[in-house]
């Protein structure tokens, strides 16, 4: 048996009802679909720390995941696993024509557009038509942002340029200070909202991915935030009873030595 035999044999020994595991009997698509997604999350951790044995194991969990959804999906009669790996064979070889067939592209920007292209021919095919289809729901917002951003954008619906971005939010950020001042919540939330898609939007404009700005951000922040705590509590100081102005000095002396 090949690896991966092993690994659907294993996985259909987990789903026996005559001897197998209780916890795995009991899962069925939707109580599975999140730890999928935190096994994706920590491919991408490891892939970060650049730590490659962990990235293995992490892997290995992520297509354990694949293996239980191929399992689930044989006990249905909808699928098998060589009807999966067959599908994603065949849509690689479609969208490479320039590989597979007699397609040309001289560089990576030329295969994203063909790829696109492709993929909007399929859209147009399939059940649902619309630009937007296939967008998942479950993505990360700020990622399904730039997502449908970009696929109005590739059928005309969008800024002329970045300065009409700019514009917008600034435009955004007024109808933001003005739900603000009505007090009413669910404005205020609808119009937060409508500002980060403003901002999502420019990323894009600038060539930038939005996720990885914000988590960029985010570690960054975190970094000068335990250097000023760090700081603070060399001197025998609480955080909590600093003036503003004093944690406003240690937030710059973190930026000068953390970065």
């Amino acid at each position: 048996m090949s690896e991966i035999e092993k690994l659907l044999e294993v996985m259909r020994r987990l789903r026996d009802p005559d001897g197998g595991c209780p916890w795995d009997l009991e899962q069925d698509f939707s109580t599975i679909a999140p730890y999928t997604i935190e096994e994706a999350y920590e491919v991408a951790d490891a892939i970060e720390r650049e730590d490659w044995d962990d990235l293995r194991d992490e892997l290995g969990d992520l297509l354990f995941q694949v293996v239980f959804y191929v399992q689930l999906a044989r006990e249905q009669g909808y699928f098998d696993f060589d009807e999966v790996a067959a599908g994603v064979t065949d849509k690689l070889v479609r969208r490479h024509p320039h590989v597979f067939g007699d397609a040309d592209a001289k560089d990576a920007a030329g295969v994203r557009a063909g790829w696109e292209e492709i993929k909007a021919r399929e859209r147009a095919d399939g059940s649902d038509p619309s630009a937007l289809a296939g967008v998942a729901r479950a993505l990360p917002a700020l990622k399904r942002a730039q997502k449908l951003g970009a696929r109005a954008a590739g059928v005309g619906f969008d800024w002329s340029d970045r300065k009409g971005v700019e514009n917008k939010i600034q435009e955004e950020i007024e109808e933001l200070s003005e739900a603000i001042g009505s007090r009413d919540g669910a404005r205020v939330e609808e119009e937060m909202g409508d500002l980060l898609f403003a901002v999502v939007n420019l990323a894009r404009h600038v060539d930038a991915d939005a996720e990885k700005a914000l988590a960029a951000a985010n570690r960054k922040f975190e970094r000068r935030f335990r250097a000023m705590e760090d700081d603070l509590a060399k001197d025998g100081r609480d955080m909590r009873r600093e003036n503003h102005e004093n944690l406003e000095q240690r937030w710059r002396k973190a930026k000068r030595t953390v970065g």
